[in-house]
């Protein structure tokens, strides 16, 4: 955005951030504000630091879980066979089969 005339924009000042896949970001701040000590890489999404030499390490990122796999964490394989042999009963019941 162009400035008017008539104002002036507020002083900023520039922070370079290193994240541990190599990227450097420069990121504008207004000049009296502090800077975080860590931001998220506009490039790869990792915590970035202000520290070249030791940038902060990646986060852990756990696996895609279908919901299934969420079940089997919660149920053991004899809760899941008497969970599932009370719906089939309770759905033969409703047909008349038993």
């Amino acid at each position: 955005m162009r400035p008017d005339e008539r104002t002036e924009p507020a002083p900023r000042r520039q922070v370079k951030y290193f994240c541990a896949a190599g990227h450097d970001s420069l990121i504008w701040f207004a000049a009296e504000a502090a800077a975080p000590e860590t931001w998220d890489c506009p490039r790869c999404g990792q915590p970035a630091g202000l520290d070249q030499e030791r940038p902060p390490g990646r986060l852990r990122t756990e696996p895609y879980k279908s919901h299934l796999a969420y079940v089997k964490e919660r149920r053991s394989e004899e809760d899941a066979a008497a969970i599932l042999a009370e719906a089939l009963a309770k759905v033969r019941q409703r047909r008349g089969r038993e």
